[in-house]
């Protein structure tokens, strides 16, 4: 059984929260770190609101150390309420530094 998975592919495993079964959503993006190369967290995407009309929700961030299991179709992780909601319109500020 092959251990490597692509970013790429990242983005098709829905994310799923052991705590609560709760469905997150899909990888949308993941954040790494530019000096020791290593991925930090995986973004997912807010809901849309309203079919998109109303904009979407906070974003949710899923530190690397959260990850429980990396599957075929999903991806199981076990999170920390307080740090998954982060808001979009902070994205990039700190970027590139």
């Amino acid at each position: 059984m092959e251990k490597i998975c692509r970013i790429l592919d990242m983005g098709y495993k829905e994310v799923i929260d052991l705590r609560d079964g709760a469905r997150l959503g899909y990888v949308g993006d993941v954040e790494i770190d530019i000096e020791t190369g290593r991925v930090q967290s995986m973004v997912i995407p807010g809901r849309l609101r309203f079919f998109g009309l109303l904009g979407r929700e906070a974003e949710r961030v899923v530190p690397w150390e959260d990850i429980e299991k990396i599957g075929e179709d999903i991806i199981l992780v076990r999170t920390r309420a307080e740090l998954l909601a982060r808001q979009t319109a902070g994205r990039g500020k700190n970027r590139g530094k």
